[in-house]
Order: structure tokens, then C-alpha cells, then sequence
């Protein structure tokens, strides 16, 4: 007999698949569409692997990539978001909250638990891995917008403030990612691929 656990963590696999078809405002390399949360989210997993060594704490990097991969899924319901639409910021916890209890609570109550837990600390960036998470998460659009020539930040006629605002207010978290995202954030801003 299938027991209720295993129907309830399938009902969450399914859901989750939504993901897939929730498109952001950057650009994957390659080819002329936008990335989904799905490719966003295996692939900033996949850099808190990679890119550890470059926390200026030592982080949990099991931990660090589980918030990875479940910060978004609450954007099957709530939108993405995109990071410059001063608008959209003023719903967008209430909106994400309300996606997470529904979402995470197809699950059984001990992974409900660990997973809203991950995803509400990713959100509260209080701890070391959340802060570490969170610089991930915002220099993969980064890098691949500069890598495309800035055309999302031209779409959207982004400001280099703006920019430097969201990447580096966590410069303390890791100096060398820092200092990498100043120098492409400079390089683009010289290009005129920012205002």
C-alpha cells in the first residue's frame, strides 16, 4: 500500500514542476529567450558548490544549496518579481508568504517544517549561509546579463546605483565575489550597458 507520505511528496513533486514555466528578466547564454526558475535555481545550487571557498565565513554548503533550490518555488504562485520593479516589492512578501504555506504544506508536516524553515531564513538573510545565498542568487542574473552585453538591463533602462545597491550590499560576506561584481558592474557602466 502507497502510504500517505509518499502521496503527499509526490503532490509536491508535481506542483513544483510548475516552476519550469515561471520566466524571468535575464537572458540564458546561447540562445534569445529568458531563463525559467528552474534553470535559476539548479544553476546558483550548483555555484554554492563551486564557489564555497570564496565565503569569507565557512558555510554549510548543503544548507546553502537546499535554500537555493527551494527560495523561488514560491514564485509558482506569486510571480517572479523582477529585482528594479519598485512596485511589485510592495506585495511581493505578502504574495511569496502566502505561496509558501500552500506550496510547502503539500508536504508532510517534518519536511513543511524544514523546507518553510529554509526558505523563511533564506528570506530573513540573517544567517552567514542565507547572506551567502543570497549574493549567489544576485550575481548569476548579473553575470549573465553582462555576459549577454547588458540587453535586460537595456530592456529596462537599469542605473548602475541600481545595480551596485542589490550585489553589493552583502560585500562583506565574500571580498573576492565582491570585487568581481564591482569590476563587471565598472566594466558595463564604461560599455554604456547601464545608465
Amino acid at each position: 500500500m502507497i502510504s500517505e507520505r509518499l502521496i503527499k511528496q509526490m503532490e509536491f513533486m508535481i506542483e513544483i514542476d510548475k516552476l519550469k514555466n515561471i520566466y524571468r528578466q535575464t537572458y540564458i547564454l546561447g540562445e534569445e529567450r529568458k531563463e525559467n526558475d528552474a534553470e535559476h535555481s539548479w544553476h546558483i545550487a550548483v555555484l554554492a558548490f563551486a564557489l564555497a571557498e570564496y565565503s569569507d565565513k565557512p558555510v554549510d554548503v548543503l544548507k546553502v544549496m537546499k535554500m537555493l533550490l527551494l527560495h523561488d518555488i514560491v514564485e509558482i504562485d506569486a510571480g517572479d518579481t523582477y529585482c528594479y520593479d519598485a512596485e511589485g516589492y510592495k506585495t511581493k512578501a505578502e504574495r511569496e508568504e502566502n505561496a509558501a504555506r500552500r506550496i510547502f504544506g503539500l508536504l508532510p508536516d517534518d519536511q513543511y517544517e524544514e523546507f518553510y524553515g529554509l526558505w523563511r531564513e533564506f528570506e530573513n538573510g540573517e544567517t552567514h549561509e542565507a547572506k551567502f545565498a543570497a549574493v549567489l542568487d544576485r550575481m548569476q542574473p548579473l553575470t549573465l546579463n553582462y555576459s549577454k552585453n547588458g540587453v535586460s538591463w537595456l530592456e529596462h533602462g537599469v542605473f548602475k546605483e541600481q545595480v551596485e545597491k542589490r550585489n553589493l550590499a552583502n560585500s562583506d560576506i565574500s571580498e573576492a565575489l565582491a570585487e568581481l561584481v564591482q569590476a563587471m558592474i565598472d566594466d558595463a557602466a564604461s560599455r554604456g550597458l547601464l545608465k
